[in-house]
């Protein structure tokens, strides 16, 4: 038996299995709902009270169902639903508490129209829970999200406009594949017809994207999100190779998809070596490689080479003697 659901939730939530399964017996309903055949009843019996015309049917095939042309909200929500799409919201948007902002905007007109019960938890939920702002905050433009959307959707190839993070503009022709979402950043994996390769572009600094008339074939057997790993480590302007003194299981549970692939190295699989590139050769060594408790070399990547060694002369100086001789 369920517990801790209050009765409004489970006649909302009586109401949508009738919807979806009409000709559900008190039973059936009971089974659903958790519930002895009698609370169920019961909560048929609050829909009707509410004004929702809910017929019994004898018989055989016959059950509970709402009566033909009964006129319902689009959507309804239990109380659980409610409160789980609040929690998912402010996860992903800690600015959503604010009602100025476009998704705070959104998800207030939500909770408004739910259900008095279920709206003022989740309206408290929203007002009483503190959310961390993001330091780095990076929202997708929902128009131009959409409009890859659509473009992948027709099989269009997309101009894009598109700001690097150093502040660079340039456009160029991409065969859409799909939109993915990672670690709250929204990514376009793609073909691109500037650098003729796999790309992936950070939707937040697309600026503008208009669908061509030119077609274009989807990959078969397509695992956007495989692929997107793949290449986050790819295609950047800083080559790096780096070499372990360990297995590749033991260092796996260390490499993230952007610092590259590993790869066994030996006949044993003794050693792995990681290939990648990046942007950004001292991240690169400070928060990357130095959290990894294995022994490695730099194999090749001058950058790279001179942050590692920035990176331990800076420990080295931690440790030495302060004191003046």
């Amino acid at each position: 038996m369920q517990t801790g659901t209050s009765p409004t939730a489970r006649a909302l939530r009586t109401l949508e299995i009738l919807r979806t399964r009409p000709g559900t017996t008190a039973e059936q309903l009971a089974e659903r709902l958790g519930v002895t055949d009698r609370a169920a009843r019961r909560y048929v019996a609050i829909l009707r009270e509410a004004g929702i015309p809910v017929d019994s049917v004898r018989g055989p095939h016959g059950g509970y169902q709402l009566r033909r042309g009964t006129r319902l909200p689009p959507v309804s929500f239990t109380q659980s639903e409610a409160l789980g799409l609040v929690m998912a919201v402010l996860d992903g948007r800690p600015a959503a508490t604010d009602p100025g902002d476009l998704v705070g905007s959104a998800l207030g007109k939500v909770i408004h129209a739910l259900p008095e019960g279920v709206g003022r938890q989740a309206a408290a939920l929203r007002e009483h829970a503190a959310a961390a702002p993001d330091p780095h905050p990076a929202y997708a433009d929902p128009a131009v999200t959409s409009a890859l959307v659509d473009a992948i959707a027709s099989r269009r190839r997309v101009t894009i406009s598109y700001r690097s993070e150093a502040g660079n503009e340039w456009q160029t022709e991409v065969d859409p594949w799909a939109v993915v979402v990672r670690r709250a950043r929204w990514y376009l994996l793609c073909r691109s017809h500037r650098a003729d390769a796999v790309r992936t572009y950070r939707i937040d600094r697309v600026l503008a994207a208009e669908e061509t008339a030119t077609g274009f074939v989807m990959p078969e057997d397509l695992d956007p999100v495989a692929l997107l790993e793949q290449h986050l480590g790819t295609g950047w302007a800083f080559p790096t190779r780096v070499l372990f003194d360990a297995p590749t299981e033991q260092v796996a549970p260390w490499i993230e998809p952007p610092m590259g692939r590993l790869e066994p190295v030996g006949e044993a699989g003794e050693r792995c070596r990681l290939v990648g590139s990046t942007r950004n050769p001292a991240m690169y060594a400070q928060e990357w490689l130095a959290a990894i408790p294995h022994a490695f070399h730099i194999e090749a990547g001058p950058e790279l080479r001179d942050a590692v060694a920035a990176v331990a002369a800076r420990f080295a100086a931690a440790v030495s003697d302060p004191r003046p001789h």
